[in-house]
Protein backbone atom coordinates (compact mmCIF):
# COMPACT_ATOMS: atom_id res chain seq x y z
CA UNK A 1 0.00 0.00 0.00
CA UNK A 2 1.32 3.45 -0.69
CA UNK A 3 1.34 5.95 1.78
CA UNK A 4 -1.33 8.05 2.65
CA UNK A 5 -0.09 11.50 3.77
CA UNK A 6 -1.94 14.54 4.96
CA UNK A 7 -4.31 15.99 2.30
CA UNK A 8 -3.71 19.35 4.21
CA UNK A 9 0.56 19.82 3.52
CA UNK A 10 1.93 22.39 1.68
CA UNK A 11 1.48 21.70 -1.46
CA UNK A 12 4.38 23.86 -2.52
CA UNK A 13 7.06 21.98 -0.93
CA UNK A 14 8.40 18.94 -2.94
CA UNK A 15 7.98 15.67 -1.75
CA UNK A 16 10.85 13.79 -0.29
CA UNK A 17 9.33 10.58 -0.61
CA UNK A 18 8.75 8.51 -3.38
CA UNK A 19 5.39 7.28 -2.27
CA UNK A 20 4.03 10.41 -1.03
CA UNK A 21 4.71 11.54 -4.42
CA UNK A 22 2.44 8.52 -5.87
CA UNK A 23 -0.55 9.02 -3.15
CA UNK A 24 -0.69 12.97 -3.90
CA UNK A 25 -0.76 12.06 -7.51
CA UNK A 26 -3.25 9.09 -6.95
CA UNK A 27 -5.44 12.09 -4.88
CA UNK A 28 -5.38 14.28 -7.55
CA UNK A 29 -6.55 12.08 -10.43
CA UNK A 30 -3.13 11.78 -12.43
CA UNK A 31 -1.95 8.07 -11.84
CA UNK A 32 -4.30 5.10 -12.72
CA UNK A 33 -4.24 2.12 -10.74
CA UNK A 34 -3.85 -0.84 -12.72
CA UNK A 35 -5.00 -4.40 -10.58
CA UNK A 36 -5.49 -6.79 -13.35
CA UNK A 37 -2.26 -8.91 -14.03
CA UNK A 38 -0.44 -7.65 -16.58
CA UNK A 39 3.09 -9.08 -18.04
CA UNK A 40 5.80 -7.20 -17.36
CA UNK A 41 7.62 -8.52 -20.22
CA UNK A 42 5.32 -7.75 -23.02
CA UNK A 43 2.54 -5.52 -21.39
CA UNK A 44 3.71 -3.41 -18.96
CA UNK A 45 5.60 -0.62 -21.50
CA UNK A 46 3.35 -1.07 -24.64
CA UNK A 47 0.48 -0.18 -22.21
CA UNK A 48 1.86 2.95 -21.50
CA UNK A 49 3.09 3.82 -24.91
CA UNK A 50 -0.01 3.85 -25.81
CA UNK A 51 -1.14 7.26 -24.31
CA UNK A 52 2.30 8.64 -26.25
CA UNK A 53 1.06 7.73 -29.23
CA UNK A 54 -2.68 7.58 -29.66
CA UNK A 55 -3.04 12.01 -29.88
CA UNK A 56 -4.27 12.05 -26.03
CA UNK A 57 -3.55 15.62 -25.01
CA UNK A 58 0.10 16.25 -22.68
CA UNK A 59 -1.94 17.46 -19.81
CA UNK A 60 -4.30 14.50 -19.87
CA UNK A 61 -1.96 11.59 -19.91
CA UNK A 62 -1.03 9.89 -16.35
CA UNK A 63 1.58 7.96 -14.11
CA UNK A 64 0.07 4.08 -13.97
CA UNK A 65 0.47 2.09 -11.19
CA UNK A 66 0.89 -1.90 -11.67
CA UNK A 67 -0.05 -3.30 -8.29
CA UNK A 68 -0.40 -7.51 -10.42
CA UNK A 69 2.75 -8.04 -12.25
CA UNK A 70 3.79 -11.03 -13.61
CA UNK A 71 6.38 -12.33 -16.08
CA UNK A 72 6.41 -14.48 -19.68
CA UNK A 73 7.30 -17.74 -17.27
CA UNK A 74 4.21 -17.33 -14.68
CA UNK A 75 6.10 -15.58 -12.13
CA UNK A 76 4.02 -13.38 -9.74
CA UNK A 77 5.56 -10.17 -8.25
CA UNK A 78 4.89 -8.94 -4.94
CA UNK A 79 6.09 -5.40 -5.66
CA UNK A 80 4.47 -3.46 -7.71
CA UNK A 81 5.55 -1.25 -10.78
CA UNK A 82 5.32 2.53 -11.64
CA UNK A 83 5.69 4.07 -15.38
CA UNK A 84 4.90 7.86 -15.89
CA UNK A 85 5.38 8.78 -12.10
CA UNK A 86 8.17 11.34 -12.84
CA UNK A 87 6.89 12.94 -15.97
CA UNK A 88 4.18 11.70 -18.08
CA UNK A 89 3.63 15.34 -18.32
CA UNK A 90 5.08 18.64 -17.60
CA UNK A 91 2.26 18.58 -15.19
CA UNK A 92 3.62 15.07 -12.95
CA UNK A 93 6.91 16.91 -13.66
CA UNK A 94 5.52 19.70 -11.60
CA UNK A 95 3.89 18.31 -8.97
CA UNK A 96 7.56 16.51 -8.05
CA UNK A 97 8.62 20.06 -7.91
CA UNK A 98 6.18 21.25 -5.69
CA UNK A 99 5.43 24.32 -8.08
CA UNK A 100 3.75 25.47 -11.07
CA UNK A 101 5.57 24.64 -14.30
CA UNK A 102 6.27 28.23 -14.99
CA UNK A 103 8.30 28.55 -11.85
CA UNK A 104 10.46 25.64 -12.81
CA UNK A 105 13.01 27.56 -14.53
CA UNK A 106 13.63 30.09 -11.98
CA UNK A 107 13.48 27.07 -9.16
CA UNK A 108 16.49 25.73 -10.88
CA UNK A 109 18.59 28.52 -11.72
CA UNK A 110 18.38 29.87 -7.53
CA UNK A 111 19.07 26.08 -6.88
CA UNK A 112 22.44 25.64 -8.56
CA UNK A 113 23.24 29.29 -7.39
CA UNK A 114 22.12 28.17 -3.65
CA UNK A 115 22.28 24.72 -2.97
CA UNK A 116 21.68 23.52 0.52
CA UNK A 117 24.16 20.31 1.44
CA UNK A 118 22.54 16.82 2.29
CA UNK A 119 22.34 15.49 6.06
CA UNK A 120 24.15 11.89 6.51
CA UNK A 121 21.49 9.61 8.58
CA UNK A 122 22.22 6.47 10.67
CA UNK A 123 19.46 4.31 9.47
CA UNK A 124 16.68 4.60 6.32
CA UNK A 125 14.04 3.12 5.23
CA UNK A 126 16.29 2.15 1.83
CA UNK A 127 17.98 -0.59 4.00
CA UNK A 128 14.81 -2.19 5.24
CA UNK A 129 15.68 -5.46 3.56
CA UNK A 130 19.32 -5.92 2.79
CA UNK A 131 20.20 -8.62 -0.03
CA UNK A 132 23.78 -10.11 -0.52
CA UNK A 133 26.17 -12.88 -0.17
CA UNK A 134 24.62 -16.07 -1.71
CA UNK A 135 21.01 -14.35 -1.68
CA UNK A 136 22.25 -12.09 -5.00
CA UNK A 137 23.30 -15.36 -6.41
CA UNK A 138 20.27 -18.10 -6.31
CA UNK A 139 18.38 -19.13 -8.93
CA UNK A 140 15.27 -16.38 -9.13
CA UNK A 141 16.80 -14.31 -6.40
CA UNK A 142 19.24 -10.51 -6.95
CA UNK A 143 18.22 -9.06 -9.53
CA UNK A 144 15.42 -11.11 -11.23
CA UNK A 145 13.65 -11.08 -7.94
CA UNK A 146 13.06 -7.34 -8.99
CA UNK A 147 10.28 -6.95 -11.68
CA UNK A 148 12.45 -4.94 -14.07
CA UNK A 149 10.23 -4.26 -16.88
CA UNK A 150 11.10 -4.59 -20.52
CA UNK A 151 11.10 -1.33 -22.27
CA UNK A 152 10.72 -2.23 -26.00
CA UNK A 153 9.54 -5.80 -26.73
CA UNK A 154 10.54 -7.42 -29.71
CA UNK A 155 13.82 -5.63 -29.80
CA UNK A 156 15.35 -5.08 -26.38
CA UNK A 157 17.85 -7.75 -25.35
CA UNK A 158 16.93 -7.85 -21.56
CA UNK A 159 15.19 -6.02 -19.10
CA UNK A 160 16.22 -2.76 -18.18
CA UNK A 161 16.57 -0.55 -15.33
CA UNK A 162 15.80 2.97 -16.89
CA UNK A 163 14.48 5.53 -13.88
CA UNK A 164 17.99 5.45 -12.60
CA UNK A 165 20.10 7.83 -10.43
CA UNK A 166 23.34 6.11 -10.67
CA UNK A 167 25.64 7.83 -7.90
CA UNK A 168 29.73 7.15 -8.79
CA UNK A 169 32.41 9.30 -6.54
CA UNK A 170 35.13 11.14 -7.98
CA UNK A 171 38.37 9.22 -6.87
CA UNK A 172 40.40 12.67 -6.65
CA UNK A 173 37.66 15.11 -4.98
CA UNK A 174 35.04 12.97 -3.41
CA UNK A 175 32.45 14.78 -4.83
CA UNK A 176 29.66 12.44 -6.14
CA UNK A 177 27.78 12.94 -9.42
CA UNK A 178 24.74 11.19 -10.29
CA UNK A 179 23.35 10.25 -13.98
CA UNK A 180 20.33 8.46 -15.22
CA UNK A 181 22.02 5.58 -17.08
CA UNK A 182 20.37 2.34 -19.26
CA UNK A 183 21.36 -0.71 -17.37
CA UNK A 184 20.87 -4.31 -18.74
CA UNK A 185 19.98 -7.31 -16.72
CA UNK A 186 23.12 -10.04 -17.52
CA UNK A 187 23.13 -12.27 -14.02
CA UNK A 188 21.03 -12.53 -10.71
CA UNK A 189 23.77 -10.13 -9.97
CA UNK A 190 25.74 -8.48 -12.84
CA UNK A 191 24.31 -5.37 -15.03
CA UNK A 192 25.61 -3.96 -18.20
CA UNK A 193 26.20 -0.23 -17.35
CA UNK A 194 26.02 2.03 -20.59
CA UNK A 195 27.50 5.78 -19.98
CA UNK A 196 27.62 8.19 -22.52
CA UNK A 197 31.46 7.87 -23.08
CA UNK A 198 32.76 11.04 -25.05
CA UNK A 199 33.57 14.39 -24.56
CA UNK A 200 31.39 16.15 -22.75
CA UNK A 201 29.55 12.94 -21.80
CA UNK A 202 28.59 11.17 -18.71
CA UNK A 203 29.95 12.32 -14.91
CA UNK A 204 29.93 8.85 -14.44
CA UNK A 205 32.24 8.14 -17.74
CA UNK A 206 34.47 10.53 -16.44
CA UNK A 207 34.90 8.76 -13.20
CA UNK A 208 35.33 5.51 -15.15
CA UNK A 209 38.27 6.55 -16.28
CA UNK A 210 39.72 8.24 -13.60
CA UNK A 211 39.65 4.75 -11.76
CA UNK A 212 41.01 3.51 -15.17
CA UNK A 213 44.02 5.19 -14.82
CA UNK A 214 44.43 4.56 -11.35
CA UNK A 215 43.87 0.38 -11.80
CA UNK A 216 41.45 0.79 -9.16
CA UNK A 217 37.31 -0.68 -9.39
CA UNK A 218 34.63 2.20 -9.79
CA UNK A 219 31.79 2.31 -7.00
CA UNK A 220 28.98 2.78 -7.89
CA UNK A 221 24.80 2.51 -6.89
CA UNK A 222 21.82 2.39 -8.53
CA UNK A 223 18.72 4.43 -6.97
CA UNK A 224 15.06 3.52 -7.90
CA UNK A 225 12.34 5.42 -6.21
CA UNK A 226 13.92 8.65 -4.93
CA UNK A 227 12.53 12.21 -4.36
CA UNK A 228 11.50 13.41 -7.97
CA UNK A 229 13.80 16.83 -6.83
CA UNK A 230 16.62 14.16 -6.57
CA UNK A 231 15.65 12.22 -9.56
CA UNK A 232 15.49 15.34 -11.68
CA UNK A 233 19.13 16.31 -11.09
CA UNK A 234 20.11 12.78 -12.53
CA UNK A 235 19.78 13.82 -16.10
CA UNK A 236 21.04 17.36 -16.04
CA UNK A 237 23.91 18.82 -17.33
CA UNK A 238 25.25 19.99 -14.32
CA UNK A 239 29.12 20.84 -13.55
CA UNK A 240 31.30 17.70 -12.50
CA UNK A 241 32.14 19.60 -9.26
CA UNK A 242 28.53 20.32 -8.24
CA UNK A 243 26.85 17.79 -5.57
CA UNK A 244 23.61 17.26 -7.61
CA UNK A 245 22.13 16.18 -3.81
CA UNK A 246 23.14 19.99 -2.70
CA UNK A 247 21.50 21.08 -5.87
CA UNK A 248 18.04 18.58 -5.18
CA UNK A 249 18.35 20.12 -1.44
CA UNK A 250 18.23 23.76 -3.55
CA UNK A 251 15.07 22.56 -5.16
CA UNK A 252 13.27 21.04 -1.87
CA UNK A 253 14.24 24.04 0.53
CA UNK A 254 15.90 21.53 2.75
CA UNK A 255 18.74 18.78 2.99
CA UNK A 256 18.45 15.72 1.43
CA UNK A 257 19.21 12.73 4.02
CA UNK A 258 21.58 10.50 2.90
CA UNK A 259 22.71 7.05 4.11
CA UNK A 260 25.91 5.03 3.75
CA UNK A 261 25.46 2.12 1.28
CA UNK A 262 26.04 -1.02 2.40
CA UNK A 263 28.96 -2.23 0.82
CA UNK A 264 30.40 0.40 -1.46
CA UNK A 265 31.67 3.77 -0.43
CA UNK A 266 28.74 5.65 -1.46
CA UNK A 267 26.01 7.96 -0.27
CA UNK A 268 22.61 7.05 -1.20
CA UNK A 269 18.99 8.91 -0.80
CA UNK A 270 17.44 7.45 2.69
CA UNK A 271 14.46 7.54 1.80
CA UNK A 272 14.84 5.61 -1.64
CA UNK A 273 12.57 2.74 -2.68
CA UNK A 274 15.64 0.25 -3.87
CA UNK A 275 19.52 0.31 -3.99
CA UNK A 276 21.69 -2.04 -6.37
CA UNK A 277 25.41 -1.33 -4.91
CA UNK A 278 28.15 -3.13 -7.07
CA UNK A 279 31.92 -2.14 -8.30
CA UNK A 280 32.63 -1.79 -11.74
CA UNK A 281 36.10 -2.91 -13.33
CA UNK A 282 37.60 -0.52 -16.08
CA UNK A 283 39.64 -3.34 -17.29
CA UNK A 284 36.33 -4.98 -18.54
CA UNK A 285 34.18 -4.25 -21.21
CA UNK A 286 30.80 -6.33 -22.10
CA UNK A 287 28.68 -6.51 -24.67
CA UNK A 288 25.00 -4.73 -24.00
CA UNK A 289 22.14 -3.82 -25.99
CA UNK A 290 20.24 -3.78 -28.50
CA UNK A 291 17.72 -1.24 -26.70
CA UNK A 292 15.66 1.04 -27.63
CA UNK A 293 16.88 5.04 -27.69
CA UNK A 294 14.87 8.15 -27.51
CA UNK A 295 16.65 9.29 -30.16
CA UNK A 296 14.07 6.69 -32.03
CA UNK A 297 16.03 3.87 -33.31
CA UNK A 298 17.11 0.63 -31.87
CA UNK A 299 20.82 1.33 -30.03
CA UNK A 300 22.89 -1.87 -31.30
CA UNK A 301 25.40 -3.96 -29.45
CA UNK A 302 28.29 -2.17 -27.84
CA UNK A 303 30.84 -2.62 -25.31
CA UNK A 304 30.01 -1.01 -22.34
CA UNK A 305 30.47 -1.43 -17.95
CA UNK A 306 29.74 -5.08 -16.65
CA UNK A 307 28.56 -4.16 -12.46
CA UNK A 308 28.89 -6.75 -10.11
CA UNK A 309 26.67 -6.26 -8.04
CA UNK A 310 27.57 -6.75 -4.43
CA UNK A 311 23.98 -5.86 -2.35
CA UNK A 312 20.07 -5.32 -2.77
CA UNK A 313 18.47 -3.10 -0.55
CA UNK A 314 14.84 -1.64 -0.58
CA UNK A 315 12.01 -0.66 1.83
CA UNK A 316 9.84 -3.77 2.60
CA UNK A 317 6.80 -2.03 1.07
CA UNK A 318 9.17 -0.64 -1.90
CA UNK A 319 7.45 0.52 -5.40
CA UNK A 320 9.80 -0.57 -8.55
CA UNK A 321 9.91 2.63 -10.89
CA UNK A 322 10.75 2.59 -14.71
CA UNK A 323 10.12 5.63 -17.32
CA UNK A 324 9.05 5.44 -20.38
CA UNK A 325 11.68 6.30 -22.93
CA UNK A 326 12.27 4.91 -26.56
CA UNK A 327 10.57 7.19 -29.65
CA UNK A 328 9.42 10.41 -28.10
CA UNK A 329 7.18 12.11 -26.88
CA UNK A 330 7.83 10.31 -23.46
CA UNK A 331 8.27 10.37 -19.89
CA UNK A 332 12.65 10.55 -20.34
CA UNK A 333 11.74 13.65 -23.05
CA UNK A 334 9.33 15.53 -20.81
CA UNK A 335 12.12 15.24 -17.63
CA UNK A 336 14.67 17.27 -20.08
CA UNK A 337 12.28 19.63 -21.32
CA UNK A 338 10.72 21.46 -18.61
CA UNK A 339 13.73 22.26 -17.31
CA UNK A 340 15.81 22.69 -20.41
CA UNK A 341 14.03 25.34 -22.00
CA UNK A 342 13.88 27.83 -19.29
CA UNK A 343 18.04 27.09 -18.52
CA UNK A 344 18.51 27.62 -22.31
CA UNK A 345 16.87 30.85 -21.83
CA UNK A 346 18.42 31.91 -18.85
CA UNK A 347 21.80 31.93 -20.76
CA UNK A 348 20.59 33.63 -23.97
CA UNK A 349 18.58 36.51 -22.01
CA UNK A 350 21.06 36.60 -18.67
CA UNK A 351 24.16 35.76 -19.74
CA UNK A 352 24.87 36.67 -23.62
CA UNK A 353 22.19 38.86 -23.03
CA UNK A 354 20.41 38.93 -26.21
CA UNK A 355 17.94 41.01 -26.86
CA UNK A 356 14.29 40.19 -27.86
CA UNK A 357 14.59 36.74 -27.50
CA UNK A 358 11.03 35.40 -25.75
CA UNK A 359 11.13 31.83 -25.49
CA UNK A 360 13.09 28.65 -26.69
CA UNK A 361 11.39 25.44 -27.46
CA UNK A 362 13.36 22.05 -27.91
CA UNK A 363 11.01 20.34 -30.66
CA UNK A 364 10.07 16.81 -28.92
CA UNK A 365 8.08 14.90 -31.32
CA UNK A 366 10.49 12.13 -32.91
CA UNK A 367 13.21 14.35 -32.32
CA UNK A 368 14.25 13.81 -28.58
CA UNK A 369 14.70 17.61 -27.91
CA UNK A 370 18.24 17.94 -28.71
CA UNK A 371 18.59 18.21 -32.65
CA UNK A 372 16.14 20.75 -33.43
CA UNK A 373 15.69 24.01 -31.37
CA UNK A 374 13.00 26.90 -31.96
CA UNK A 375 13.64 30.39 -30.58
CA UNK A 376 10.88 32.89 -30.55
CA UNK A 377 12.22 36.97 -30.80
CA UNK A 378 9.84 39.58 -30.24
CA UNK A 379 8.76 41.63 -33.23
CA UNK A 380 11.37 44.28 -34.56
CA UNK A 381 14.46 42.36 -32.91
CA UNK A 382 17.31 43.76 -34.95
CA UNK A 383 18.96 40.86 -37.02
CA UNK A 384 22.29 40.84 -35.07
CA UNK A 385 20.69 40.03 -32.64
CA UNK A 386 18.26 36.99 -33.90
CA UNK A 387 21.92 35.88 -35.20
CA UNK A 388 23.33 36.07 -32.00
CA UNK A 389 20.73 33.70 -30.19
CA UNK A 390 20.99 31.37 -32.86
CA UNK A 391 24.82 31.08 -32.35
CA UNK A 392 24.24 31.23 -28.57
CA UNK A 393 21.62 28.00 -28.46
CA UNK A 394 23.81 25.85 -30.50
CA UNK A 395 27.06 26.25 -28.44
CA UNK A 396 25.58 26.34 -25.06
CA UNK A 397 25.62 22.01 -25.10
CA UNK A 398 27.74 20.24 -27.71
CA UNK A 399 24.47 17.92 -28.12
CA UNK A 400 21.68 19.91 -28.42
CA UNK A 401 21.24 22.58 -31.50
CA UNK A 402 22.25 20.79 -34.96
CA UNK A 403 19.38 22.60 -36.41
CA UNK A 404 17.75 26.27 -35.32
CA UNK A 405 15.38 28.27 -36.17
CA UNK A 406 14.31 31.52 -35.03
CA UNK A 407 10.65 33.27 -35.74
CA UNK A 408 9.18 36.11 -34.39
CA UNK A 409 6.62 36.29 -31.53
CA UNK A 410 3.41 35.76 -33.74
CA UNK A 411 4.49 32.13 -34.64
CA UNK A 412 3.79 29.69 -31.71
CA UNK A 413 7.30 27.71 -31.59
CA UNK A 414 5.68 24.28 -30.42
CA UNK A 415 3.56 24.01 -34.10
CA UNK A 416 5.79 22.58 -36.35
CA UNK A 417 3.23 23.86 -39.63
CA UNK A 418 3.43 26.94 -37.99
CA UNK A 419 7.19 27.43 -38.21
CA UNK A 420 7.77 25.82 -41.48
CA UNK A 421 4.92 28.71 -42.96
CA UNK A 422 7.26 30.78 -40.92
CA UNK A 423 10.26 29.31 -43.16
CA UNK A 424 7.77 29.52 -45.90
CA UNK A 425 7.43 32.90 -46.52
CA UNK A 426 10.01 35.17 -44.44
CA UNK A 427 13.17 33.46 -44.83
CA UNK A 428 14.77 34.27 -47.99
CA UNK A 429 17.74 31.06 -47.59
CA UNK A 430 20.25 33.10 -49.68
CA UNK A 431 20.61 35.33 -47.18
CA UNK A 432 19.07 34.24 -43.95
CA UNK A 433 20.02 30.11 -43.58
CA UNK A 434 23.76 29.63 -42.38
CA UNK A 435 25.22 26.08 -42.22
CA UNK A 436 28.22 25.96 -39.76
CA UNK A 437 30.84 23.15 -40.27
CA UNK A 438 32.75 20.73 -37.24
CA UNK A 439 30.04 19.81 -35.23
CA UNK A 440 29.88 16.73 -32.70
CA UNK A 441 27.46 14.10 -33.95
CA UNK A 442 23.94 13.69 -32.68
CA UNK A 443 22.91 11.20 -30.09
CA UNK A 444 22.97 7.68 -31.29
CA UNK A 445 25.68 8.57 -34.11
CA UNK A 446 28.04 5.94 -33.01
CA UNK A 447 25.77 3.28 -34.39
CA UNK A 448 26.15 5.21 -38.56
CA UNK A 449 29.66 5.63 -38.01
CA UNK A 450 28.92 9.06 -38.05
CA UNK A 451 32.15 10.88 -36.30
CA UNK A 452 31.45 14.38 -37.27
CA UNK A 453 28.22 17.00 -38.03
CA UNK A 454 27.11 20.56 -39.00
CA UNK A 455 24.82 23.24 -37.82
CA UNK A 456 22.32 24.48 -39.26
CA UNK A 457 20.93 27.56 -38.88
CA UNK A 458 17.63 29.64 -40.05
CA UNK A 459 16.35 33.36 -39.25
CA UNK A 460 12.60 33.07 -40.26
CA UNK A 461 11.27 36.16 -38.15
CA UNK A 462 9.65 38.55 -39.73
CA UNK A 463 11.80 41.08 -41.77
CA UNK A 464 9.52 44.17 -41.71
CA UNK A 465 5.37 45.02 -41.60
CA UNK A 466 3.35 42.10 -43.44
CA UNK A 467 -0.53 41.70 -43.98
CA UNK A 468 -2.66 40.32 -41.66
CA UNK A 469 -3.19 36.59 -41.22
CA UNK A 470 -5.60 35.65 -43.02
CA UNK A 471 -8.58 33.60 -40.89
CA UNK A 472 -11.16 35.05 -39.38
CA UNK A 473 -10.13 37.84 -36.62
CA UNK A 474 -10.09 36.33 -32.82
CA UNK A 475 -13.71 37.89 -31.87
CA UNK A 476 -15.23 35.74 -34.50
CA UNK A 477 -13.40 32.79 -34.24
CA UNK A 478 -14.31 32.65 -29.99
CA UNK A 479 -18.02 33.22 -31.05
CA UNK A 480 -17.34 30.58 -33.57
CA UNK A 481 -15.83 28.15 -30.73
CA UNK A 482 -18.58 28.89 -28.27
CA UNK A 483 -21.23 28.28 -30.83
CA UNK A 484 -19.50 25.00 -32.10
CA UNK A 485 -19.46 23.50 -27.87
CA UNK A 486 -22.98 24.56 -27.98
CA UNK A 487 -24.28 22.84 -30.59
CA UNK A 488 -22.58 19.87 -29.03
CA UNK A 489 -20.13 19.25 -32.02
CA UNK A 490 -17.11 16.83 -31.33
CA UNK A 491 -14.18 18.50 -28.87
CA UNK A 492 -12.08 20.67 -30.83
CA UNK A 493 -8.20 20.48 -30.57
CA UNK A 494 -7.16 24.38 -31.90
CA UNK A 495 -4.01 24.53 -33.14
CA UNK A 496 -1.95 28.58 -33.81
CA UNK A 497 -3.07 29.95 -35.22
CA UNK A 498 -5.77 29.82 -34.85
CA UNK A 499 -7.64 33.36 -35.43
CA UNK A 500 -6.17 36.15 -38.44
CA UNK A 501 -4.20 39.24 -36.66
CA UNK A 502 -2.29 42.20 -37.97
CA UNK A 503 1.28 42.34 -38.61
CA UNK A 504 2.23 45.75 -39.38
CA UNK A 505 0.41 46.44 -43.06
CA UNK A 506 -2.54 47.57 -42.30
CA UNK A 507 -4.29 50.99 -42.33
CA UNK A 508 -7.35 52.69 -40.91
CA UNK A 509 -9.08 52.69 -44.58
CA UNK A 510 -9.00 48.80 -44.34
CA UNK A 511 -10.33 48.88 -41.10
CA UNK A 512 -12.71 50.43 -42.04
CA UNK A 513 -13.50 48.22 -45.26
CA UNK A 514 -13.69 44.93 -42.42
CA UNK A 515 -15.95 46.91 -39.75
CA UNK A 516 -18.47 47.86 -43.04
CA UNK A 517 -18.58 44.26 -44.13
CA UNK A 518 -19.22 42.56 -40.79
CA UNK A 519 -21.84 45.27 -40.41
CA UNK A 520 -23.52 44.35 -43.61
CA UNK A 521 -22.63 47.87 -45.00
CA UNK A 522 -20.11 47.10 -47.81
CA UNK A 523 -21.93 49.26 -50.21
CA UNK A 524 -20.92 52.14 -48.71
CA UNK A 525 -17.23 51.07 -49.57
CA UNK A 526 -17.76 50.23 -52.98
CA UNK A 527 -19.26 53.89 -53.61
CA UNK A 528 -16.16 54.60 -51.97
CA UNK A 529 -13.60 52.82 -54.61
CA UNK A 530 -16.15 53.72 -57.17
CA UNK A 531 -14.67 57.54 -56.91
CA UNK A 532 -11.00 56.23 -57.28
CA UNK A 533 -11.48 54.43 -60.61
CA UNK A 534 -8.51 55.01 -62.84
CA UNK A 535 -7.94 54.21 -66.33
CA UNK A 536 -4.03 53.60 -67.93
CA UNK A 537 -3.46 50.95 -65.47
CA UNK A 538 -1.86 47.22 -65.58
CA UNK A 539 -3.81 44.77 -63.05
CA UNK A 540 -2.26 43.97 -60.08
CA UNK A 541 -1.05 47.44 -59.47
CA UNK A 542 -0.76 47.63 -56.10
CA UNK A 543 -2.94 50.72 -54.99
CA UNK A 544 -0.69 52.11 -52.67
CA UNK A 545 2.10 52.95 -55.49
CA UNK A 546 -0.40 54.99 -57.68
CA UNK A 547 -2.50 56.66 -54.23
CA UNK A 548 0.79 56.95 -51.87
Amino acid sequence: MLHSPDARKDQAQPPLDFQDHLAALEREGLLVRIDRPINKDTELHPLVRCQFLGNIPEDERRAFLFTNVVDSKGRHYDMPVVLGALAASPRIYARGMGRPVEEIGDAWSRAVAAPIDPVEVDSAPCQEVVIEGEALRSAGGGLAALPVPVSTPGFDSAPYLTATLCITRDPETGIQNTGMYRAALKATDRLAVRMVAKPGGAGGWVHWLKYRERGEKMPIAIVLGAAPVVVFTSPQKLRLDLDEFAVAGGLAGRPIELVKAKTVDIMVPASAEIVIEGLIDPDLLEPEAPFGESNGYVALEAFNMPMQVTAITHRRNAVFNAIISQVTPSESSVIKKVAYEPLFLNHLKNHLNVKGIRRVVLHEPLTNLRPVVFLQFAADTPKAEVWRGLQGVTSFQAGIGKVAIAVSEDVDPNSVDAVLWSIAYRCKPIEDIHIMPYRGPVQGAQYSGTKTDSTLMIDATRKGPLPPLALPAREYMEHAVALWEELGLPALKLGSPWHGYTLGDWNERWDLFARRAVEGDWELSGLETLARQRSGLDAETPVRKVEG
